[in-house]
């Protein structure tokens, strides 16, 4: 629970928006003359929408509220939406509705929608047409005026949308508020070029467009004075920074940068698109000591043919050439990805495919989906002539699959002692903690809760299929 104020290099929006958080403190210190207001903040979907909930959250406190996880009691409900998939799209909505009666009973409630939901004009024409209730609404290139916004809600008594398109303005300086301090998110880019054909995210995120260096080493320093134990560097494609900026500094660059940099810490990134992904890239991980030895690179599909549909811009094998030098450089390197089940067009033959690639590489875990068919992008067109109960079947395949893959890693772990970042307790509450290995792999094992947000040494004692057990190895 701290609060950070960053180094900017746009003071004249920045102090604008503080001017207007200044007039909503007023205005919020005269409706609660006896408390704080309290929010309710819920984020939905990727850690880029958890990276900007944060600086959400670091303008609502700097207006005067506190957060609190009951929405019932609320003053202000803001849901940061994820456009991604359609399941996380319905829970949107149905979180929404269900706020309704809440708002009947307390009427001075606002109700703030916003994120990449809130950046498709089908979806505010929903918002408009059938959530009455709903008092704000602003896309993904509006986060920094939310103090204009909201004050312009609470002084109006109108509803207020906000979702134009810009050129997607890098607003530096905006306070940031974060949950956790041992573990954080570091955004080094925004928006994509890429074009997927089943991805909305260029078309809600706008194109590339990168933070100065300088702001991501000033922001990285502050993070580790502030005892961030791992640094998650954050953009739709990580691999593309400094491209188009001018500057010279390349995502290897930085990457050497913020290594550099004194302290306890690792550093991870995500997301890292296999097109992108340089040799140059993977020697920086393999010499930055600081690098954790995990590669998030989502591959999608096994097929050659399938992934030119999707206009990933890569083939198969080279995608497999990529995992082979990585692994040449970095032998104990720990791979995840992403798969997409059932892409329009996709043969039970060409999933087969996806299913070899799962086994020659051998991932440590897997982000798996049936495709979801996303309004505005060119998937949405093709035929799609497989059946969704038939998908469901490959869907199982693939997790079995996958499932018979981590059981072979996990009990090749068995014995053996890993340095791991202790994050909480159990859910069971069972006097056990659970830790990440430099890998991305949870390891649970009983200790006192005065170590969470340190590295410990934990050897492993168990492994029950995927699920490894511990104890601290003194």
């Amino acid at each position: 629970m701290t609060e950070y104020t960053l180094p900017g290099v746009s003071p004249g929006e920045r102090d604008r928006q503080q001017e207007f958080a200044a007039r909503v403190r007023a205005i919020l210190e005269a409706q609660f003359p006896e408390r704080p207001p309290r929010a309710f903040v819920h984020t939905y979907g990727c850690q880029g929408n958890v990276a900007d909930s944060e600086r959400l959250k670091g303008q609502l406190a700097a207006m005067g509220y506190v957060f609190t996880e009951d929405r019932e009691q609320a003053d202000l409900v803001l849901f940061n939406t994820c456009a991604v998939r359609e399941h996380a799209q319905d829970r949107v909505f149905g979180n929404v509705g269900a706020l309704k009666p809440v708002k009947e009973k307390r009427r001075h409630m606002k109700i703030v929608l916003c994120g990449c939901m809130m950046q498709q004009a089908h979806v505010v024409q929903r918002i408009k047409r059938s959530y009455p209730f709903v008092d704000l609404v602003f896309g993904t290139f509006a986060v920094h005026r939310l103090p204009e916004l909201l004050y312009q809600t609470l002084r109006g008594g109108k509803r207020v949308f906000e979702t134009t398109e810009t050129a997607g303005e890098i607003v530096e300086g905006l306070p940031v508020y974060r949950d956790g301090d041992f573990k954080a998110w570091l955004p080094i880019m925004y928006g994509c070029n890429n074009f997927c054909t089943y991805c909305v995210v260029p078309y809600v995120r706008g194109r590339e467009r990168s933070r100065s260096p300088e702001a991501v080493i000033e922001e990285a320093r502050e993070l580790i004075a502030g005892g961030a134990k791992e640094i998650t560097l954050l953009g739709q494609n990580v691999n593309s920074y400094g491209k188009n900026s001018g500057d010279g500094v390349t995502f290897p660059a930085l990457l050497r940068r913020i290594n550099a940099l004194e302290g306890d810490f690792k550093i991870r990134f995500m997301t890292s698109h296999p097109k992108d992904c340089s040799k140059e890239l993977l020697d920086a991980m393999a010499e930055c000591e600081k690098a954790a030895r995990h590669l998030h690179l989502p591959f999608q599909s096994g097929s050659s043919r399938v992934l030119r549909a999707m206009n990933r811009g890569y083939t198969r094998q080279d995608y497999l050439d990529l995992i082979a030098y990585a692994k040449k450089v970095m032998p104990d390197l720990s791979l995840t990805s992403d798969v997409i089940v059932g892409f329009p067009g996709e043969t039970y033959e060409e999933f087969q495919e996806t299913l070899s690639l799962i086994r020659e590489v051998k991932f440590t875990s897997l982000f798996t989906f049936i495709f979801s068919p996303r309004e505005g992008t060119k998937a949405i067109t093709m035929e799609d002539p497989v059946p969704a109960a038939e998908k469901s079947k490959w869907f199982a395949e693939l997790l079995k699959t996958q499932e018979a893959i981590a059981a072979q890693r996990c009990a090749a772990m068995l014995g053996r002692t890993y340095e791991v970042l202790v994050e909480n307790e159990t859910k069971e509450n069972d006097g056990r903690l659970t830790g990440r290995t430099e890998g991305n792999v949870n390891i649970d094992f009983p200790g006192d809760p005065s170590l969470i947000g340190r590295y410990v040494n934990v050897r492993v004692t168990e492994a029950k299929n995927w699920v490894l057990a511990g104890e601290l190895a003194l």
